[in-house]
């Protein structure tokens, strides 16, 4: 069975930010990016407002902190690539504890920048891929439970297991909604005293 190739993405028009102090690598850094074809900006010590909008971020890992993101730890909304100086461990910590996607070692030279970004990109849409799978899981456990919740609620009023299930099942289709959602409906019902959907078999 083949696998799938990465598509390449087009790089061209992206926007760069560059959160590094006045620097010989940051020149470097902004002159390779534009020479890729993305409009790239330096910017010390602040973000600016519009940053979350942003395709790519660079960060001096040496001197970046916390209170420079606009967003906590291991949420930015685009691939992160670290600029790594002095491999200091406890600097390394705070650029894994921002989930950096990809990295590149100072100084700054001509080669690696293209293939960064390019590896951060797909880092970035694998790990928000998975997060979207995650919350799914999560949503879809969650609406089970609430199920198993009203068959509770109904048997303790003395309907079995099966009736329980027909009753959601009735429910679903007479509203055109979802087992999920009546099963929450009528447990709201219960809860506030409202009874007759529980005695619709």
């Amino acid at each position: 069975m083949r696998r799938a190739r990465p598509k390449i993405p087009h790089l061209g028009g992206a926007r760069a930010l560059v959160l590094h102090r006045a620097h010989a690598d940051a020149t470097a850094l902004l002159r390779q990016l534009t020479a890729i074809g993305l409009n790239a900006e330096a910017l010390w010590p602040d973000l600016p407002a519009d940053a979350a909008l942003a395709d790519f971020l660079f960060f001096d890992v040496d001197m970046a902190c916390d209170a420079q993101m606009p967003w906590e730890p291991g949420e930015a909304p685009m691939p992160l690539i670290a600029l790594i100086g002095t491999e200091a461990p406890g600097r390394i910590e705070w650029a894994l504890k921002h989930r950096a996607d990809a990295h590149l070692v100072r100084p700054i030279g001509n080669a690696g920048i293209y293939s960064a970004m390019l590896i951060a990109q797909q880092r970035f849409e694998e790990r928000r891929e998975l997060s979207r799978e995650i919350a799914s899981l999560r949503n879809q456990v969650s609406e089970r439970r609430t199920i198993v919740q009203a068959v509770i609620k109904l048997t303790e009023r003395g309907q079995t297991e099966a009736e329980a299930f027909a009753l959601l099942r009735r429910l679903a289709m007479d509203a055109q909604s979802t087992m999920e959602a009546e099963a929450a409906r009528l447990l709201q019902d219960i809860a506030g005293g409202v009874v007759e959907r529980s005695r619709r078999l």
